[in-house]
């Protein structure tokens, strides 16, 4: 009964969301997994680095997928090439089993986040 009132929960939340704030919460996924899986790998629990680190790219590339290429124009193209290069960092850092390439990631990642907080933060004015 507990899973369906939190499951109920989440879900009113994201759908109460705009796109902007939807866009935050998918970076703070990301990240949040990202930096689940590096301390799950440093600590040898690779069943808790294998899941977290799947749910961290499956974020990453769903922002990639969410690119408006015609429309973003060299933003979008600049965000595609980010995308990219953050997760062949995961996917080396998981063949080489080193934490570093899971700490870019989350470098990389962080700032873009706190952007699209900030504009999530900004008050819109109707018709604007």
């Amino acid at each position: 009964m507990h899973n369906k009132g939190a499951q109920a929960y989440l879900q009113t939340h994201v759908q109460s969301r705009t796109p902007v704030e939807l866009v935050v919460m998918l970076y703070d996924g990301a990240i949040r997994f990202l930096g689940q899986a590096r301390d799950a790998m440093a600590s040898g629990d690779l069943v808790v680095k294998r899941h977290a680190l799947s749910r961290g790219l499956a974020i990453v590339q769903e922002l990639q997928h969410m690119l408006n290429m015609e429309a973003g124009g060299e933003v979008a193209q600049r965000l595609d090439g980010l995308y990219t290069y953050v997760l062949g960092r995961c996917y080396e850092a998981n063949v080489q089993r080193d934490t570093k390439g899971l700490e870019e990631a989350i470098r990389l990642l962080t700032p873009l986040r706190d952007a699209w907080a900030s504009v999530a933060a900004t008050p819109t004015t109707p018709g604007a």
